[in-house]
């Protein structure tokens, strides 16, 4: 019954901030690695960021060097701390976690989605 629940979208002005925040139940958090994804209504859902089980991060071209994606083990709870937002950000943002229950079987789980609007 795994379950992840997303907070912190809202309106912001094009240069502004957020941070996004994904708490966890129903896994052992700390041994999984955590994904943000992002959606335009009627586009494909795209991968933002991914942060490994050990911290280790990875970033899409189009974020590099102004999201960051860290954990915090204790609280099971991932952010997307979000800098210099542009118009084109804006999407639904999405938390993500992908693991295997048995041999040859993998479930994906994903949060409710937050919505992130970007003004300019």
């Amino acid at each position: 019954q795994v379950q992840l629940v997303e907070s912190g979208g809202g309106l912001v002005q094009a240069g502004g901030s957020l941070r996004l925040s994904c708490a966890a139940s129903g896994i052992t958090f700390s041994s999984n690695a955590m994904d943000w994804y992002r959606q335009v209504s009627g586009k494909q859902r795209e991968l933002v960021a991914t942060i490994s089980s050990g911290g280790s991060t990875n970033y899409a071209d189009f974020v590099k060097g102004r999201f960051t994606i860290s954990r915090d083990n204790a609280k099971s709870t991932v952010y997307l701390q979000m800098n210099s937002l542009k118009p084109e950000d804006t999407a639904e943002y999405y938390c993500h976690v992908s693991r295997v229950i048995r041999i040859g079987v993998r479930v994906d789980y994903w949060g409710q989605g937050t919505q992130v609007t970007v003004s300019s």
